[in-house]
């Protein structure tokens, strides 16, 4: 019963995603130009919603939907996290998906979108490959 909340939760979300038009290559090129806020907007009601479910999840000890407890730890900054995100934003600029919306792309029928991964799985394969040499 879990996998089918957590299903339904998912499929929700990839519908928000489409109908809010985040997984459009061209709101996301227009981003990327500065050319309007549409992308901005949502990434900052993102932030807002993410900071609010952080600070509920913490306040009324929230647990997993499979009973476990919610541990946030914090992270520490390190000089990979700048060459990551230059990394991720180069290929979300490319691709127009950064990992979640790439399955809602899928969902949607945009066949190109297997493309993008299939680049998603050999970057993370690579990542694991090369991590012992990597700066962290």
């Amino acid at each position: 019963m879990n996998n089918f909340r957590v299903l339904l939760i998912g499929a929700f979300f990839g519908v928000v995603l489409i109908k809010s038009e985040v997984v459009s290559w061209f709101r996301i090129q227009k981003m990327f130009r500065f050319e309007e806020a549409h992308m901005y907007l949502i990434i900052c009601s993102a932030i807002a919603v993410g900071a609010l479910s952080v600070f509920l999840i913490k306040k009324l000890q929230l647990q997993t939907v499979s009973g476990g407890k919610i541990q946030i730890t914090a992270k520490v900054f390190q000089k990979g996290t700048i060459i990551g995100g230059i990394l991720f934003g180069l290929g979300w600029a490319i691709t127009g998906a950064c990992p979640g919306p790439i399955y809602a792309q899928i969902g949607s029928g945009e066949a190109l979108a297997l493309l993008t991964f299939v680049g998603a799985l050999l970057g993370a394969y690579l990542y694991a490959y090369l991590r012992p040499r990597l700066p962290h």
